[in-house]
């Protein structure tokens, strides 16, 4: 009963707010009330922050996330804290769309693929500092030691005594392993035949 109650009074909130004028001469000095009808005219509520569609029902400057690569296959692009995606064309007849990522790369996405208007909540996350140690290891992150910290058996970087860098860095069987090594090979020979 008490839902009842709560309906009727909606509804009759609604109907007064939209209910059209009269036109009286006290109605021309006042502003109107705005009619359902007109609100619709003036409202996109398409383009509503979170609603997702396909991106073809967009528009240019459109700012979206999570973006599906195939259509039907989920959101795959856009998804991490505070990140969002501009698209920069209108779809042609190849039914393709271009979008801007945040990295900045120009990517080219079918308009039969879904996205969320709007842009990732959390923009702050990356800015987020971590007091401790610990809070990183409760984050799952584990600790990262230099290679040059480690034994030779551990790490290519790895012995000498102290801070050294007297040696280059070899495997454990004792091949370099950095840059400019080239394993001998035989030099091929004109061969007439």
């Amino acid at each position: 009963m008490a839902l009842l109650r709560t309906r009727s009074a909606v509804f009759t909130t609604l109907r007064r707010a939209f209910s059209t004028t009269s036109t009286t001469a006290s109605a021309a000095v006042t502003h109107e009330k705005p009619t359902m009808s007109n609100y619709l005219l003036t409202h996109d509520l398409a383009s509503q922050i979170g609603s997702c569609m396909p991106i073809s029902m967009m528009r240019i400057g459109t700012l979206i996330h999570n973006i599906e690569l195939r259509p039907g296959e989920g959101g795959k692009l856009v998804r991490s804290a505070g990140t969002s995606a501009k698209i920069l064309k209108e779809p042609t007849a190849a039914r393709r769309v271009l979008i801007r990522l945040p990295s900045g790369v120009e990517k080219l996405v079918d308009t039969r693929c879904r996205a969320t208007i709007g842009s990732v909540s959390n923009p702050s996350h990356g800015a987020k500092k971590l007091r401790k140690a610990g809070h990183s290891r409760w984050l799952g992150r584990r600790p990262v030691v230099r290679g040059v910290a480690m034994n030779p058996i551990d790490h290519p970087h790895g012995g000498g005594e102290g801070k050294s860098k007297g040696h280059h860095s070899v495997t454990p069987w004792g091949k370099p392993t950095k840059g400019g090594y080239k394993t001998a090979s035989p030099k091929k020979k004109n061969r007439i035949i």
